[in-house]
């Protein structure tokens, strides 16, 4: 048994909570007092299909992560909250972290912070939260993780071993490949059913959307100079397809008036071809609709309750 900090109470902090919860001591570390009331009175529930389980997890205020000796923290905050995060964070250089952040932006700050035992993950699960402490886990599918810097294979190894048939781990041997199958995903469905309004499968249903959808899969191949287009268009299609009745986490952001992952994530993708020098005007339009997207009243997002 480990002892582990899970980072963020969104849809993401709440499962992996529920599931690790099963054979590890959990302390799930949340930014906003009231939400560490209630689930530090009535536990966390999760929907799956018709089935509902109620787990019972200690819950702190994440002023005090890193104060209470964890062997593992998983750091499930969005990409635009790391910074600020790292940043306050009492924990040491070599505690071993596992980053589940979208996109690829979350790499620079690994670097810039000097951590040094570390993981990054890719998570295939379908859920949303509805309340504090609930959720509704939609789809299963697993974690993908992969080793990004330091000796964490005790850690990853025991993570794949124990879960492989409840809530499984899938060790990768290369996270730059798994977080670029992931990126191309999120690259391509959060903004156009952000944009359109729309569950993800009808991106394929409809006949005009997909050819945008091709358009922009051949836009993001460019840059990222993908060799295996195949493998990967198969990949994203696959995604789509399963996902098909899901709203994406982008669209989620924009109808509950929060910030979005663009910049992780589209703002990667510019950042990348302006340095090739390749022209991405696709990209570039769908970026700028998302910020505008983003704005509420004429104002910026209220972005307090972060995480």
């Amino acid at each position: 048994m480990m002892k582990i900090a899970i980072i963020g109470g969104g849809a993401i902090g709440l499962l992996f909570s529920h599931y690790l919860s099963q054979k590890h001591e959990i302390i799930l570390y949340v930014r906003n007092e009231n939400q560490r009331n209630i689930i530090n009175s009535s536990g966390i529930t999760v929907q799956n299909k018709n089935h509902l389980s109620k787990t019972k997890v200690r819950v702190e205020l994440v002023a005090e992560w890193g104060l209470n000796s964890e062997e593992l923290s998983i750091i499930c905050v969005k990409q635009y909250q790391l910074q600020q995060l790292l940043e306050t964070a009492n924990i040491s250089r070599d505690h071993s972290l596992l980053f589940l952040q979208n996109g690829m932006g979350h790499l620079k700050w690994i670097d810039h912070y000097g951590l040094e035992k570390v993981m990054v993950g890719s998570v295939e699960h379908g859920v949303y939260r509805k309340k504090e402490n609930s959720v509704v886990h939609t789809g299963d599918g697993c974690t993908k993780i992969a080793h990004y810097k330091g000796d964490v294979n005790g850690i990853s190894l025991e993570l794949s071993k124990q879960f492989h048939d409840t809530f499984p781990f899938v060790i990768e041997d290369d996270f730059q490949e798994m977080l670029q199958k992931k990126l191309v995903v999120n690259a391509i469905i959060n903004p156009l059913t952000s944009i359109l309004k729309v569950q993800n499968g009808v991106l394929l249903e409809n006949p005009y959307y997909f050819q945008v959808f091709n358009e922009l899969f051949t836009e993001i191949k460019g840059i990222l100079n993908i060799q295996e287009e195949q493998l990967y268009y198969e990949n994203v299609i696959e995604v789509c397809r399963k996902t098909g009745k899901n709203r994406s986490s982008m669209l989620k952001d924009i109808e509950e008036h929060r910030p979005t992952e663009v910049d992780a994530i589209l703002g990667y993708l510019i950042e990348e071809a302006e340095k090739k020098g390749v022209q991405a005007p696709l990209i570039n339009t769908l970026f700028r609709l998302i910020k505008g997207s983003e704005i509420k009243g004429g104002g910026e997002l209220d972005v307090r309750n972060l995480f």
